[in-house]
C-alpha cells in the first residue's frame, strides 16, 4: 500500500491568483490530514492482520477440540451448551472482524491502483524519453515536472508555443478524468528577481508562471474547478544552488495530478470508525 499525498515544508508559503492564500492553506492541511489518517490507518491494518492471524490459529485449535469431543462420546458432556455457544460467538466475531480488515485494505488498495493508473496513463500520453520532463509519485501524489526551459524563456512568465504540445498531452489525462484535481506549482532558483514593475521578486515570479499554466490548461478544456496554482519561489529545491547547473534544476514547473482527496479520505475514516467500533 502506498501513501496518500502529501505537499510537504512547513515554512512554505503559497502565494495563487487563482485560489487565496487561506483556501491553498486549507488544502494543503487536508492533505496533510489525509495522510495522517492513512498513515494511522496502515498501522492499524497491521496490528488487525496481527490479531486475525493470532486469533485463525486459536479458532482452529478449537475447532479440532470440538470435532475431538464429538468423536468420543465420553467426552461429549465436557462439551456444555454455554461453552458451545461461546465458541460459535468467537468465530462469528472474528469473521466480522476480517470483514472489517478487508473493507479497509481495499479502500487503501483502490488508492493505491487509482494513482498506479493514473502514471501509466500520464507517462504513456506525455511520454518518458525527455530528460526535462519527469513523471513519477511522490509522497502518494502523481506528478509532471517539466523543466522551465520548456515553459518559459528566462525571467518570463509567457508560456512557449512549445511547452503548449506538452500541456495538451496532460490536459487531455485530465480531461479525461473529471474527478480528479491538478495543481501547478512554480519553482525558482535562489538568483534574486530584479523588480520589473511587473514582476516584483521571485515569489511573483513563480506565482505567475504556475496562473500561466492553469489559463493553457484552462483553454485546453480543463474545467477550472479542478485547477489550482500556486507559486513556491526557491524554498523546495532540489539540489543546492550552488552552480548554474543545479540552479537550472530548480528551476521547474511541477503539475500534481491526484484523485480528489475527500473521497478516499470519507472511505477510510468509515472504515477506521468500524474497526473502532469491533473492537
Amino acid at each position: 500500500m502506498r501513501k496518500v499525498l502529501l505537499f510537504g515544508a512547513s515554512t512554505m508559503l503559497v502565494l495563487s491568483s487563482c485560489v487565496s492564500k487561506k483556501q491553498f492553506t486549507d488544502l494543503e492541511a487536508k492533505y496533510k490530514e489525509s495522510q495522517d489518517l492513512l498513515n494511522s490507518a496502515t498501522v492499524k491494518l497491521n496490528s488487525c492482520l496481527e490479531e486475525r492471524a493470532s486469533a485463525s490459529a486459536r479458532a482452529k485449535a478449537l475447532e479440532e477440540q470440538v470435532s475431538d469431543l464429538r468423536n468420543y462420546n465420553e467426552n461429549l458432556q465436557v462439551l456444555s451448551a454455554k461453552g458451545a455457544s461461546n465458541i460459535e460467538k468467537t468465530l462469528e466475531s472474528m469473521k466480522e472482524k476480517d470483514m472489517k480488515i478487508t473493507r479497509l485494505q481495499d479502500a487503501l488498495t483502490k488508492k493505491d491502483s487509482v494513482t498506479l493508473a493514473l502514471v501509466t496513463s500520464l507517462k504513456r500520453e506525455v511520454g518518458i524519453n525527455d530528460p526535462d520532463i519527469e513523471v513519477n509519485v511522490e509522497k502518494g501524489v502523481v506528478y509532471i515536472s517539466i523543466a522551465d526551459k520548456l515553459l518559459f524563456k528566462s525571467g518570463s512568465y509567457n508560456v512557449t508555443s512549445q511547452a503548449k504540445d506538452v500541456l495538451a498531452k496532460v490536459a487531455k489525462v485530465v480531461n479525461s478524468k473529471p474527478d480528479f484535481e491538478c495543481m501547478v506549482e512554480g519553482h525558482t532558483d535562489n538568483v534574486p528577481y530584479k523588480s520589473n514593475g511587473v514582476i516584483l521578486d521571485n515569489w511573483d515570479l513563480s506565482v505567475k508562471r504556475a496562473t500561466s499554466v492553469v489559463r493553457v490548461l484552462e483553454d485546453l478544456g480543463v474545467n477550472p474547478s479542478q485547477l489550482v496554482a500556486a507559486g513556491r519561489a526557491d524554498y523546495v529545491p532540489l539540489v543546492e544552488n550552488n552552480t548554474a547547473e543545479n540552479r537550472a534544476r530548480n528551476r521547474r514547473t511541477r503539475i500534481l495530478v491526484l484523485p480528489k482527496i475527500d473521497q478516499f479520505y470519507d472511505m477510510i475514516e468509515k472504515e477506521m470508525k468500524n474497526l473502532e467500533a469491533g473492537n
